[in-house]
């Protein structure tokens, strides 16, 4: 007999090789209904899978993060199958689960229309109701080959694996799918489904491949659950940044600029130049030294640091890397390797630190066109970037002051509570894309492992997702369509310090190296702007609207005390323009809403006559009316409290 220690502490005795979902339905039917999948000694696996040693166990549900990764998992291949049945020469890629559902990647000429996405629906409908079983099974590479001889994008993948590979399958019916699992035990588990739309993408990701078509389904246990769903991608609409953000002249793309190169207008320009005074003036309050580097340098630069070895897919090159008589140039994709130069200025002693640089950082990054968007991810970007250089006592404290800075930051923009945190550790069994030792990144992971438990922070783990040179904490954030995205990141590096031969001289007079702690304090300027206009619907906060206050003169004959009333808050330095159309005082008013002024001041004839404004408010409308002096001390205390 087995001892099995369930979630919570609970014990169960169970026969070798009873399989998780006939101990679920023991435990409870209402859980074996809900049951997705389960965790067995930290590993997600199948409900099928049999229990042979003593272990701990965990049945997740839809409401677990695995638990719908294996639902929407299985809906993608119950979709590949409704593919299938009707598009029979249509060739199978990739169908994973993703953050908001699932998609799936097809060969198939001509793309699908909407009502093809409706025929698939309907099909995928009827194989949930015959209630499929879904069955696991495994073949050496040599039949593996041969049972996918007519799936060329499968052949690929499977010979890439290692010879000597079990290569694990999944069949439901008449179809079958090379995948690694886990999926629910049937099809007839899977309620509400609906295909979300049907776009173009590169096999692999990569534009030297052939454009596949890629479906976007989502589902759910219950009809509520996704008309909710479908409810909130309608909102979402409503506040894309990509679609709000070019309405309300913020930002525009141009295509003889090019993709990923976006133009900030001046509204747009406006937000981020405050967000940026208002960075740096917070980190020269902590101690920031500001600098300002070069947006290129030499190749010889990028051996250095390493970012020629392991980044240079990521990065724009200006000359032939392979012609040695000739100087080659690179755009930076990151300021460190230039900021470092600082401290490389003279020697420093260990009173000379911590040594903390920040820099205004335009940046350039090489993305790959299918994972452009908008604002978020782009080629050209500005960040708050920064680097602090110090002794190893001084790790801890050092590395609390960055995260405390960045929640500052994002607290006081409002998009803290939202946020989520990611602890990035390196991959061993990928050892080409990092540099170091097992035993530095083991220790480097083990002194940022032992911060970050200290301050309680609750994260998860993300394996190969690290910097190359050191882990980090990635601070991430979801757009209204739920993709998440790094917003902050704080990485411990001790490893650059040895390729540019960094030192100081500590208390004995010895030379030591120092450690690095890379960070960002509010990250990518343009990303943030994108998930402001998302998080405001376009409406910011008084202390960042582009334009504070619209003066509105009721008649032409108040023209002139409104153009005086305009001047007098630019003097106190508020942003603030007059509508000086011949329109009537509704029109402008509503004008003004649709933009996102936050305070609109009408003025009268009784009004000037009796040296008031009559204010409205983006947010409660009539507000009243009171001396222009007393309109200017309500602003300003407001803009002083960034209040939202």
């Amino acid at each position: 007999m087995l001892n099995i220690t369930l979630k919570g502490g609970d014990m169960r005795e169970v026969a070798e090789n009873t399989t998780v979902d006939a101990l679920c339905r023991d435990i409870s039917m209402g859980l074996y209904r809900a049951a997705c999948a389960a965790r067995v000694d930290g590993e997600v696996v199948d409900l099928r899978t049999p229990l042979t040693s003593d272990c701990t166990l965990e049945i997740l549900t839809f409401d677990d993060i695995d638990g719908k990764k294996a639902y929407w998992h299985t809906t993608s291949h119950v979709m590949a199958q409704a593919v299938k049945r009707l598009y029979p020469d249509v060739k199978l890629a990739i169908g994973p689960s993703i953050d908001s559902g699932f998609y799936y990647d097809f060969d198939h000429t001509g793309g699908f229309s909407p009502d093809d996405l409706t025929a698939i629906e309907a099909e995928m409908k009827k194989i949930i109701k015959e209630a499929l079983p879904i069955e696991r099974f495994t073949l050496p590479r040599s039949e593996a080959l041969q049972l996918m001889a007519n799936e060329p994008y499968k052949v690929e993948l499977i010979e890439n694996l290692p010879e000597d590979s079990d290569i694990s399958f999944y069949r439901q019916g008449d179809f079958t799918d090379l995948c690694a699992g886990p999926h629910l035990p049937d099809t007839g588990r899977l309620k509400a489904v609906k295909l979300l739309s049907a776009t173009g993408a590169y096999w692999r990701g990569d534009s030297k491949n052939k454009m596949l078509q890629r479906i976007y389904g989502i589902s759910f246990p219950k009809n509520a659950e996704l008309e909710e769903h479908l409810n909130r991608l309608e909102e979402a609409k409503k506040r894309d940044h990509n679609k709000l953000g070019r309405e309300l002249e913020l930002f525009t793309t141009v295509d003889v600029i090019g993709q990923g190169l976006p133009i900030l207008l001046p509204k747009g320009a406006r937000v981020v130049q405050l967000l940026q005074r208002w960075i740096e003036d917070e980190e020269q309050k902590r101690g920031y030294l500001l600098t300002k580097t070069p947006l290129m340098a030499k190749s010889d630069l990028y051996k250095i640091s390493g970012h020629w070895d392991h980044y240079l897919d990521g990065m724009f090159v200006l000359g032939d890397p392979k012609d040695e008589s000739k100087e080659c140039l690179a755009m930076r994709p990151m300021t460190c390797p230039f900021q470092y130069q600082v401290f490389l200025n003279r020697a420093r002693s260990y009173r000379d630190l911590p040594m903390r640089l920040g820099e205004t950082s335009t940046l350039f990054r090489n993305e790959d066109s299918g994972e452009m968007h908008g604002l978020i991810r782009v080629r050209q970007f500005t960040i708050s970037e920064g680097h602090l250089i110090l002794r190893p006592d001084q790790l801890e404290e050092e590395f609390k002051g960055c995260l405390e800075l960045a929640k500052h930051v994002l607290d006081t923009v409002g998009m803290w509570e939202d946020c989520t945190f990611r602890f990035s550790q390196w991959d061993p069994d990928n050892k080409e894309k990092y540099i170091g030792t097992p035993e530095q990144w083991n220790e480097a992971q083990g002194i940022m492992g032992k911060i970050l438990d200290d301050l309680g922070l609750d994260y998860t783990i993300g394996i190969d997702e690290a910097a190359f040179y050191g882990p980090k904490l990635d601070i991430q954030y979801r757009n209204v369509f739920g993709k998440e995205d790094t917003i902050v990141t704080i990485q411990v590096d001790q490893l650059l310090a040895e390729q540019f031969d960094m030192e100081y001289t500590d208390q004995n007079g010895q030379k030591v190296r120092p450690y690095i702690i890379h960070r960002t304090s509010l990250g990518c300027y343009e990303r943030t702007l994108a998930y402001l206009i998302e998080k405001y619907a376009g409406a910011f906060p008084l202390w960042l609207a582009p334009e504070q206050i619209r003066v509105l003169p009721l008649s032409e004959k108040m023209l002139d005390k409104a153009e005086e009333i305009t001047e007098t808050l630019k003097q106190y330095g508020l942003r603030a323009e007059t509508d000086v159309r011949n329109e009537k005082i509704g029109y402008k008013i509503r004008e003004a809403q649709m933009q996102k002024v936050p305070y609109m001041l009408v003025i009268g004839e009784r009004e000037a006559e009796a040296g008031l404004v009559s204010v409205r408010s983006r947010k409660d409308g009539d507000i009243g009316t009171m001396t222009i002096d007393e309109f200017v001390a309500k602003a300003l205390k407001e803009v002083a409290e960034k209040a939202r």
